[in-house]
């Protein structure tokens, strides 16, 4: 019978180790070779940037504040730049604030209808702005009772364009609440509570802002219709003799 330790190709082979006995031990030297450049560990996008609120789909980062990759944009207006900018939208500023001045439920429907761009938007908002207007100045002769319900609009906008909020903007030029601005959760409760109280004390202002800051960045949603193709006839022919 054969043997079996022989032919297994799993376990060493003797006749080799018995040749490395008989050569002389070699000394190993102390120095041995550097070993290659080790690898850096590949850190997850997660990791190196944390993600919070999206806008348009896209997630944005919140991070250290200062680091210029994290900076939200600014509005492009002031909120008392009631005039807006001299620039191609020149007319459309001017027709905001009056409109933000005699007609705050156009203003704030045609707001909604650039940032939701669907059907209705404008007489969905339009409409119950002029209920709760209507409340107000009855009932407590100022328009005190549509702000309450409208803010959330300016919200939306400073997440969809990534904007600088209130409480960035003040840390930013005091340098104070680093650590209260860096956490994202008191962050944005922050933010909304400055929104509520910007639409409540300025409410026209703000109105005239995000329209202005609209009226820039989204066309009018009926800018966006489909051409139609319409046919010429041809032109009247005659036979010759």
């Amino acid at each position: 019978m054969a043997n079996t330790d022989e032919s297994n190709p799993l376990l060493p082979n003797q006749q080799s180790e018995v040749k490395d006995e008989k050569k002389p031990n070699k000394p190993i030297s102390s120095t041995a070779p550097a070993p290659p450049f080790p690898a850096d560990p590949v850190k997850p996008l997660s990791a190196a940037v944390p993600m919070g609120w999206t806008a348009e789909g896209v997630p944005m980062g919140h991070g250290v504040v200062g680091d210029p990759i994290m900076n939200r944009a600014q509005w492009d207006s002031g909120l008392c730049a009631c005039f807006g900018r001299t620039d191609e939208f020149c007319s459309s500023d001017i027709e905001v604030c009056l409109l933000g001045s005699i007609a705050p439920c156009v203003l704030y429907g045609s707001n909604a209808e650039r940032l939701g761009s669907a059907p209705g938007t404008f007489a969905n908002h339009c409409l119950p702005y002029t209920g709760l207007y209507l409340i107000g100045q009855s009932f407590f002769g100022s328009n005190c009772v549509a702000p309450c319900f409208t803010y959330p609009s300016r919200t939306a906008i400073r997440r969809k364009f990534n904007l600088e909020g209130s409480c960035e903007a003040f840390n930013r030029s005091s340098g104070c609440c680093g650590s209260f601005v860096e956490d994202e959760a008191q962050r944005e409760q922050c933010e909304s509570i400055c929104d509520f109280a910007t639409h409540f004390f300025c409410h026209p202002c703000a109105l005239c802002q995000e329209g202005r800051e609209l009226r820039r960045r989204l066309p009018h949603p009926g800018f966006n219709a489909q051409q139609v193709l319409g046919m010429i006839p041809p032109n009247e022919q005659t036979m010759g003799r």
